[in-house]
């Protein structure tokens, strides 16, 4: 069976009142604080994960800052890693994410619960619009996960390059910098069937601004990538060529 549709199976008399609660959420999200909303939607997410048959392996969740402020950059390996991201961190935060997303029932009414950042990676002026107001925002406390991929990498647990711009989001606000590695991530969506399978998700080491204060950005993003890249090559069975 494939598994998004074993997860509709096993949900379909939960799913449509916590959906229904999304969306009013969604339409009203002024009227409920980021953590209310935040707690309903990890719930949702938690119970993607359970009913697909997923272990969602969690390591270094005390990394994860206690002061908000902070922004997680990750790998990319496809839609399962925000659900990961969210599920297993109980900070409250928002994300950076392709327009096109906007699109899709679920994920539509968490960002407009998250209020998270749209981009259009098409358009640089409202692209730098998006990196001025994650800038802001982190400034002022929120917590943000940015992909520097920029999209999801097609080969498994090789990382695409970073692109360097996005890191501008840390040095502009000065904040700490959270890596994280996705392993097997690619596996839920993009493997037929709904076997059971295990995936990783690793926060690394917090880099506070004092450590990298004097790079450059395009110096920041190599040493995030090769964090990342090396507990990736660590933990998974194979690197795909």
């Amino acid at each position: 069976m494939n598994r998004i549709a074993l997860v509709i199976l096993k949900n379909i008399f939960r799913f449509p009142g916590a959906y229904y609660k999304l969306c009013h959420y969604a339409k009203h999200t002024d009227d409920y604080s980021f953590e209310e909303k935040y707690d309903h939607i990890q719930y949702m997410f938690e119970k993607v994960i359970s009913s697909g048959n997923v272990d969602l392996q969690v390591y270094g969740k005390e990394n994860i800052p206690q002061e908000d402020g902070f922004i997680l950059y990750g790998n990319h390996q496809g839609l399962f890693d925000v659900i990961a991201v969210v599920a297993s961190c109980d900070k409250p935060l928002a994300a950076v994410l392709k327009k096109e997303l906007c699109k899709i029932p679920l994920l539509k009414q968490v960002i407009q619960c998250t209020k998270s950042q749209p981009m259009d990676r098409e358009d640089i002026k409202q692209s730098m619009q998006v990196i001025i107001n994650v800038t802001k925002e982190v400034k002022e406390g929120r917590n943000y996960l940015i992909f520097p991929e920029g999209t999801r990498s097609k080969n498994g647990n090789n990382l695409l390059e970073f692109h360097s711009g996005s890191f501008k989001c840390a040095t502009k606000s000065k904040c700490t910098i959270v890596p994280v590695a996705f392993v097997d991530s690619y596996k839920v969506l993009d493997e037929k069937g709904s076997k059971k399978l295990s995936v990783q998700i690793h926060y690394l080491e917090p880099i506070k601004y004092d450590e990298y204060k004097d790079m450059n950005t395009v110096d920041l993003s190599v040493m995030v990538h090769d964090r990342i890249q090396e507990v990736v090559n660590k933990n998974c069975v194979t690197i795909q060529t």
